[in-house]
Parts: structure tokens; sequence; C-alpha cells
């Protein structure tokens, strides 16, 4: 069995409520289907309602009618929820009236309905960019007790690749934050251990990166890394984590014996936390067209609640996969 079809069987049996705020998307519509029809989640679609049956009937989605549909235009609880997002929001300068305009909007809603409990994660991004996907996510929802940074990790999938045994390495941060200080590259390689256990079903070993090997150059962005290593071990020690470590210490066997003798990581590490977003975005995207590697993600992390971003381009399968990831992250959040 396949890493996303443990995914996809893990989401069955966890039944968990992932909202879709872009309800009236083609390609979500068709993802929602799907996911009803595998038992992956219960969906609740946010859009106009008329249309949303509209298109079900036209691609015949039978499906659809087992979800919950919410009109943010005509919804009965609008000043319910414009009440919450005025309180989470009034010291920050928002209105009443400005609550009550921002309910309206579908990623807005579905943060709302999150944090009141009524949904357990959230998939969005098919039609909307990042960034307007992830404000109302930050505003709203905000980040988990004792991380204040959320940042991105890829799955990567490989095919019988000599080094990597198990077929698959996780790679964070790829997505989201581009100069993480010392405490929060800590924080990113804890998220990261959490995505590699519950998502991936692997013990993480993690190997923070750099251009240096256990002191081989000296340099304040080498420090940054050495200090996160050891922030990790003093908050966590559970997580299996060394470093500074350059690529090749990291994941070649004799290169990791060599610059690093005795490292329980060196050579032999699952997970690879990168220095910062260019080293990472670009380090993801060497592996993925260069190595033939899949890149499942990003999977973001680090927030009270799953809310994920999917590209523009995403595909059906895309949708599906993601909302599987996300509410397997869900059932791990109110697991722990």
């Amino acid at each position: 069995m396949g890493l996303m079809e443990r995914i996809r069987t893990s989401a069955q049996q966890h039944n968990k409520r992932i909202v879709l705020p872009e309800g009236t998307e083609e390609r979500t519509l068709k993802a929602a289907n799907f996911i009803l029809q595998e038992r992956i989640a219960r969906i609740i679609l946010i859009g106009d309602q008329d249309k949303i049956r509209e298109m079900a009937r036209e691609w015949k989605l039978e499906k659809i009618e087992q979800t919950t549909i919410i009109d943010p235009g005509t919804y009965d609880r609008k000043e319910e929820f414009a009440n919450m997002l005025f309180e989470i929001r009034k010291e920050k300068g928002l209105t009443m009236e400005e609550a009550l305009k921002l309910v309206e909007d579908p990623l807005y809603l579905s943060t709302l309905l999150i944090k009141n409990n009524e949904a357990d994660g959230e998939v969005a991004g098919a039609a909307n960019a990042t960034g307007k996907v992830l404000k109302p996510a930050f505003q709203v929802v905000r980040t988990q007790p004792g991380i204040s940074v959320v940042s991105g990790a890829f799955l990567m999938l490989f095919k019988n690749h000599e080094l990597v045994p198990d077929n698959i390495l996780v790679f964070a941060d790829c997505a989201v934050h581009p100069d993480p200080t010392d405490e929060e590259l800590a924080q990113i390689a804890i998220s990261t251990a959490q995505t590699a256990k519950n998502i991936a079903g692997i013990d993480p070993r993690i190997a923070m990166l750099s251009f240096s090997t256990r002191g081989s150059a000296n340099h304040p962005m080498v420090e940054k890394v050495a200090n996160a290593t050891k922030i990790v071990q003093e908050r966590e020690p559970s997580i299996q984590i060394d470093g500074e470590f350059q690529a090749d210490a990291a994941i070649v066997e004799a290169v990791g014996m060599h610059k690093a003798p005795g490292s329980p990581i060196a050579g032999n590490a699952n997970v690879l936390v990168f220095p910062s977003l260019e080293a990472g975005n670009i380090g993801y995207k060497l592996v993925q067209r260069l190595a033939g590697a899949e890149a499942i993600g990003p999977v973001l992390q680090g927030m009270a609640a799953p809310i994920n971003d999917l590209s523009r381009g995403c595909s059906i399968s895309d949708i599906v996969n993601l909302v599987a990831i996300t509410a397997n992250q869900a059932a791990a959040i109110k697991h722990t």
C-alpha cells in the first residue's frame, strides 16, 4: 500500500469535517463528490447554494447532496459569526460593520466554523492566492501553543532510490517563512517531526542543514542552525535530531560517518530541515525535477487547526489528497 493510499485509509477511520470554501469551483466540487464516495471525510461546502446544486446536477455529482452547504450571502447565523469575529479582532481595530462584511467571505467564514468547533480543518487555494487563504487563518485560528511560526513541509516520494531506503523524505520549510531565527527554525523542526510521524508515518530522524558540518565553517548562518538544533534537543529530548550538516553528510552514510562520526543521524536522516525558505524551495524543486520525486504538499504546520493551501493549478486528485492529509492532521491535533 502506497503512502497516499495509507493516508486516505487513515482519514476514512477518522471521519473528520473538512470545509471547502471554494464550493462553486469545478475541481473542488468534483473532488468533494469523490471524497464522499470514498468516505474520506465529511464535507462542508461554502458558496451559492443554488449554483452548487446546479453544477452538481450538470456533472451528475450525486454525493453533493450529502454535504453541508452554507451560502454566506443568506446565512441565518451571519450575525452570530460576525460577533465572534468582532470579539477576536476588536483589539486590532476591527469594527462590527467590518466584521459583518468579512463573514460573507468564505475564507473567513471557514476559519470561524473551525474556531467554533463546527469543522475540523480547511482546504482552499484552487481559486485563491496563498496570502488570501492564510490571512484569515492567522487572524482567527492562529497557531498551536508553543508555536509562533507556520511552515510548509513537502513529502518527497521516491521509487527505489539507493539513498532513500524507505522511499520517503520530508523537507521543510519549503513554502512559508523566508528567514527564520534560530528559535523559529527550532519550532519548524518540532512541527516537521509531528508531520513526519502523523502524516508520513515514519519515525523522524531530523538533519538540520547548512553549508557546514559540525563546525567546518564559521558564520552567523551556521551558528543559527547549530543553535536551533540545541534548542530542539533541550526542549524536546525525545526527538531524534542533529546538526548542523551539509546535505551529503545528512543522507549519504559514507559521507556522514566521515564528517560526523558517532552521529546517529548523519547519513541516516529522513527529515531535512533547511536553514531558509530560499534553500528549502530550491531544494525540493531540484529533487522533484532531477530525481523524479513526487512532491506532496505543502502541508502547512503549526496552526491550531489544519488549514492547507492548494496551488491554483491543482488537480482533482491534489484536492482529494490534501483533504485526506488535513483530516489526519486534525485527528493528530485532537489526539494530542
